[in-house]
């Protein structure tokens, strides 16, 4: 089948990561994947939530939110109490990022990751997720070299990434117009070394077995690896 940018079956979207872009923040990065834009900023906060102080070590959240305009038509702001997509978005960031993180190291310590959608056409929440990971890295690299923190407590970088079948082809890193109609369509999260955090996935047509499944995740890892390469080259990690 032909791709609507024109894109391989296993070819990434365009993928840019902007290190930086947020002055004011400890750790920032505007994440571009085609047409998805995202913009995460990492704040690095003295304390831990009251629920967390007997455990002496530190904690890792995150908040995530679509500008109005992000989409073809106008979403209002959300005002009071998330909604429940947002709640588990955010949710998802944060234990992605806590995964990669020895929370014991970070001391107590907040850390907060904003990841505000600028621009959506598919993978926010993946792309969320891949955007996050570098900006608390350069907010832990930061700290470290302020002599905050005596070392990066972050383990390795993490990622995420969309699979689906659409149109019977399995594809990866859908776009909307892709991931609208897929007949599958799982969102994976996966560290550098390969190990899974979570897997997200649904038949939105007929049930799938185990074969593609495999064949899903294996494009899944092959997309989160050359994910990673672009995030550590952004980051100027060898």
């Amino acid at each position: 089948m032909s791709r609507p940018d024109g894109r391989e079956a296993g070819e990434l979207r365009g993928l840019e990561l902007s290190m930086d872009a947020v002055p004011y923040a400890e750790g920032s990065c505007l994440i571009t994947t085609g047409q998805t834009r995202v913009l995460c900023a990492a704040t690095v906060e003295e304390g831990i939530p009251k629920w967390r102080e007997r455990s002496g070590s530190g904690w890792v959240t995150a908040e995530y939110g679509m500008l109005p305009r992000s989409t073809h038509t106008r979403s209002g702001r959300e005002k009071g109490r998330v909604g429940g997509r947002t709640q588990e978005i955010q949710r998802l960031i944060g234990r992605s990022l806590r995964s990669v993180v020895d929370l014991d190291a970070l001391g107590a310590r907040t850390v907060i990751v904003d990841c505000d959608v600028i621009q959506a056409d598919g993978g926010t929440r993946t792309a969320s997720i891949t955007g996050a990971s570098a900006a608390l890295w350069r907010a832990f690299e930061g700290s470290v070299k302020a002599g905050l923190m005596e070392r990066n407590p972050m383990r390795e970088m993490v990622s995420a990434v969309s699979v689906g079948i659409v149109d019977g082809e399995l594809l990866l890193d859908l776009d909307y117009p892709e991931d609208s109609t897929a007949q599958v369509d799982l969102n994976v999260v996966a560290t550098e070394s390969g190990h899974f955090v979570e897997v997200q996935g649904t038949a939105e047509g007929a049930p799938f077995g185990r074969g593609e499944l495999n064949e899903l995740l294996d494009l899944a890892v092959e997309g989160i690896r050359r994910l990673v390469v672009g995030q550590k080259t952004a980051l100027g990690i060898p």
